[in-house]
């Protein structure tokens, strides 16, 4: 059937994700079978210049631009990157995943150029009923709330995501160590953000350490950063099969490679659960000041592989970036070490 004359055909879609590496990450499982499903399209993605690594493997059609924030400051800066955007690449359409101030400036200069725009409904309402106990009721996945923005546009979705490794293929990286029959390799990202995120370090430890002791386990520590890299060097000085990444140079696609050779992942509510999901790695999380029902479990993640306590106080944040009420953080300290341990062990033995 003719499309009709009032109906235009989309040439160029620029699409918008500053935030958090792990809701960039969220993107991934959508755009990319959202690109190869419209092929005929040019899809560029803004997002920061720190996440423009992430994206391996990306469809033809994806153009990945890490822009540096600072260059674009104030008021000021998101109109002028999105003049600077639409002169270069002259978008027929946006689909604004992030809706803040920054991607609401550039909507207003594109929408000026007759530029069709698409805004992510990120349930805010939705999600303040369910951090003050209003509700108990799982709402809509922010994947959900992702691919809602392409329908807006009229964009098909693709067949459903379920790796950044193309078929039959395999990622190399010349970190990842050469890994034996009947070994059970095991990523643990014990850090967060926010503190009502991250499981104290004293009881992951015991964690790590009866791990360690499992036949045919290797540990792989994740964490980023000097501070990071402090608390995990005593540790893998303790035990001969753990590994600390962060004391090993490597990139994005580095870390996905040695992910894909894992069996599973132990992580907080944080970016590594994401990056996991990527490559198709089942993970025990561990969810304190947040919950998975506000919508930021990982794709594909199973909420039978969650640990977490059933308290009146939780969730109490949507992002885990408040001061616990009681001071104490209850919601995590009181996890034993023993709860973490049975989840890992059934999704190993699964």
């Amino acid at each position: 059937m003719a499309k009709s004359s009032e109906e235009k055909i989309l040439r160029n879609v620029l699409i918008t994700r500053f935030s958090a590496l792990g809701d960039v990450a969220m993107t991934i499982p959508i755009v990319y079978p959202m690109c190869e499903a419209n092929p005929q399209v040019s899809f560029v993605f803004a997002t920061r210049k720190m996440d423009e690594g992430l994206f391996i493997n990306r469809p033809s059609n994806l153009i990945v631009l890490g822009i540096d924030l600072d260059n674009y400051s104030g008021i000021i800066g998101p109109v002028k990157l999105a003049k600077n955007l639409q002169y270069r690449y002259d978008f027929d359409a946006m689909a604004d995943l992030h809706d803040v101030l920054r991607t609401k400036l550039m909507r207003v200069v594109l929408k000026c150029k007759k530029v069709n725009v698409a805004v992510i409904d990120k349930g805010r309402k939705e999600k303040r009923k369910l951090i003050t106990g209003q509700t108990r009721a799982p709402l809509i996945s922010t994947h959900a709330r992702y691919k809602e923005v392409f329908k807006q546009l009229g964009l098909k979705l693709g067949e459903e995501f379920t790796s950044i490794i193309a078929h039959g293929g395999t990622l190399k990286s010349p970190i990842v160590p050469a890994k034996e029959d009947g070994d059970r390799w095991i990523a643990v990202a014990p850090f967060s953000q926010h503190q009502g995120k991250e499981y104290p370090l004293e009881q992951m430890q015991l964690v790590i350490g009866e791990m360690s002791r499992w036949e045919h386990c290797h540990l792989f520590l994740m964490g980023g950063g000097k501070n990071e890299r402090d608390t995990l060097a005593p540790i893998m000085r303790r035990y001969s099969n753990v590994l600390s990444l962060p004391h090993i140079k490597h990139s994005f696609a580095d870390e996905l490679a040695l992910l894909s050779h894992c069996d599973v992942m132990l992580t907080m509510d944080s970016a590594n659960m994401h990056l996991a999901s990527l490559v198709g790695l089942p993970t025990v999380s561990v969810w304190g000041a947040t919950h998975p029902y506000c919508g930021f479990l990982g794709w594909h993640q199973a909420l039978k592989d969650t640990v977490q306590l059933d308290l009146d106080c939780r969730p109490c944040s949507v992002f885990g970036n408040k001061k616990c009420r009681f001071g104490d953080y209850h919601c995590m300290r009181d996890i034993y070490p023993e709860m973490i341990l049975k989840k890992v062990k059934t999704v190993l033995d699964r």
